[in-house]
């Protein structure tokens, strides 16, 4: 059985340039066909999601003038991993287990296989982990009781999300969009991420993983996100033509009432995060930074309003969502490569990770501290 389970090495992967966030529209593409008044609604919501959302830039994996790929999750993923395993001074060969963690995939084999392959491990455990933006805490809580049991020595962590392919004029039945349908274009980007970790005796300096943390309070509450596809394969045109496809969320006012389902009027996050702490006895004597893993500014302060009950202070608060956007289930990773490689460290500073996430209100969370 290993003590410690160490970051070995961490990156981000964007692909394209950064587009600016009043470009979004025009470079997803317009649509054309739906009615006017849902154009009008398209025109006068942009600037107030902008002042909702926080965020300069974001990223799209495809080339706006040719409407042609040049990334997909896996290419991203690859990637990211490489990038990670040259900060870890590793080898692909040398990772035991591989675990992708993403939205969602119709592929078979799984994509966990596929960048397997492309990195040239001839043999090493794998999972594929569907479960939306908790799937990459899914991905890194499972490392962590692997590694940290002796199971395995060496895991490779990856999460990827090309989302603007939900939201080109392309993929639309724009006969039956609505409102719901395109809400999410101004929340979610593509990006990539990836996360070294080794098994450790003894420690030495550098980061090193802590108290993982999942949850499901969804049991007996609605979906506020999602799409309407069939439990099974489907006609392709019989989905297309009724939308089934199109990833719908509810009105933030109908959210807000969602999100607050909790005996003490607290939100879902707030009484999930408590659960975390109390549950593994966690102080917060030596919180750094609390990285908020939430794609809306506006939601991002009022959960940190009421964060602050638990001890956590506003200026502790970080989020690289604002500078790159949402990347979805890959935010998280993207948020601790940036703040591990730009910020500065004392020993035992303590970096805590957490999240909500809204299709059926699963919660994660994890902690990284640093030793000097």
């Amino acid at each position: 059985m290993s003590k410690y389970v160490k970051v070995a090495g961490t990156s981000s992967y964007f692909p394209g340039r950064p587009i600016r966030f009043d470009e979004i529209n025009s470079y997803l593409g317009e649509l054309d066909n739906i009615s006017p008044r849902l154009k009008k609604w398209i025109n006068v919501t942009q600037p107030l999601m902008q002042e909702l959302l926080g965020v300069e830039y974001c990223y799209y994996a495809f080339d706006n003038e040719t409407r042609e790929y040049f990334d997909d999750n896996l290419t991203m993923s690859v990637k990211a991993a490489k990038k990670a395993l040259e900060e870890a001074s590793m080898k692909a060969e040398e990772i035991d287990l591989l675990i992708y963690g993403g939205n969602f995939s119709e592929q078979m084999p799984p994509l966990s296989t596929r960048i397997q392959e492309e990195l040239g491990i001839d043999i090493c455990a794998e999972f594929h982990i569907h479960a939306n933006c908790t799937s990459i805490y899914k991905a890194i809580d499972l490392a962590n009781v692997y590694l940290s049991t002796g199971k395995y020595k060496n895991a490779l962590v990856v999460s990827s999300c090309v989302s603007s392919s939900f939201f080109t004029p392309e993929f639309y039945n724009q006969q039956v969009v609505t409102k719901e349908d395109i809400f999410l274009r101004w929340y979610l980007c593509d990006g990539a991420g990836a996360m070294v970790l080794k098994a450790a005796e003894e420690k030495e300096k550098g980061f090193y993983l802590e108290n993982t943390y999942v949850e499901s309070a969804g049991g007996h509450k609605q979906s506020a996100m999602g799409n309407r596809i069939l439990a099974r394969w489907n006609n392709p045109l019989d989905t297309y033509e009724k939308g089934l496809h199109h990833i719908k969320q509810v009105y933030l006012n109908q959210m807000k009432g969602m999100a607050h389902k909790e005996e003490n009027g607290k939100t879902i996050f707030y009484a999930a995060l408590k659960r975390m702490i109390e549950k593994q006895e966690i102080s917060l004597d030596t919180l750094k930074y609390f990285v908020v893993n939430m794609p809306s500014k506006s939601v991002r302060e009022y959960i940190m309003n009421e964060c602050t009950e638990l001890g956590i202070k506003t200026e502790q608060v970080y989020s690289a969502i604002e500078e790159v956007g949402y990347a979805g289930p890959p935010a998280a990773v993207i948020s601790i490569d940036k703040i591990l490689k730009e910020r500065e460290f004392k020993n035992n500073d303590m970096v805590f990770s957490f999240v909500m996430e809204v299709s059926k209100f699963m919660q994660a969370g994890f902690i990284i501290r640093y030793c000097d």
